[in-house]
């Protein structure tokens, strides 16, 4: 009898032992990680890109660019437009022939446009002995455009001018949507005569 008293003695301590200890089940899951540890192989960094600096674009027209100057011997429209730009138009002059004709910075530049996600817009003022306000308040006249530091193919942006009247007379008005910064030539068809000029579009 004190034998089995002695052997459930011995099988009770072990039971009550055996719940003492900490169950593996039980540990935190970072400490069963690190019981269990496997090797993690890490992904291959990407290949570094080629990092392309934009092209800062010049405030001042590149020789590259053929801007249109003053020519040698100013143009002078027939009356009664103003034999020059008004004194108020700094640093302008007068471009074309007397059946079409603009006022053009010396500096050949526009700069500080507004821009919006279609590109840089300016306004630009063109004279024409033929045209008559009262009789074509919104004349046909086409606007085209062609980058000339870059390949490219023209583009029209205005096919209807409307009409502008101050200091300087009566004149046709057009909006000129420009893409992008850069060399340009802009050219204005009205009836049969047809004038073009180079500018130098910078930020």
């Amino acid at each position: 009898m004190q034998r089995l008293y002695f052997a459930l003695s011995i099988l009770f301590l072990a039971s009550l032992l055996a719940g003492c200890a900490p169950k593996a089940a039980a540990q935190p899951p970072e400490v069963r990680a690190l019981e269990n540890p496997t090797s993690t192989i890490l992904p291959e960094p990407p290949a570094t890109a080629e990092i392309t600096k934009s092209k800062i674009v010049p405030r001042n027209p590149p020789a590259s660019c053929p801007i249109t100057r003053p020519p040698a011997v100013p143009f002078v429209p027939p009356a009664p437009y103003p034999a020059e730009p008004p004194e108020r138009y700094v640093n302008e002059f007068w471009y074309g022939t007397p059946e079409l004709w603009t006022m053009l910075g010396t500096e050949g530049t526009w700069y500080a446009l507004p821009q919006d996600k279609d590109g840089y817009s300016q306004k630009v003022f063109w004279w024409s002995q033929d045209f008559d306000t009262s009789a074509d308040p919104f004349p046909a006249f086409t606007v085209s455009i062609e980058r000339l530091d870059v390949a490219s193919s023209p583009l029209v942006v205005a096919q209807e001018a409307t009409n502008a009247s101050a200091d300087f007379g009566t004149a046709m008005l057009t909006g000129v949507q420009i893409p992008s910064l850069g060399c340009w030539k802009i050219t204005g068809q009205y009836q049969k005569a047809e004038l073009s000029f180079v500018v130098w579009v910078a930020p």
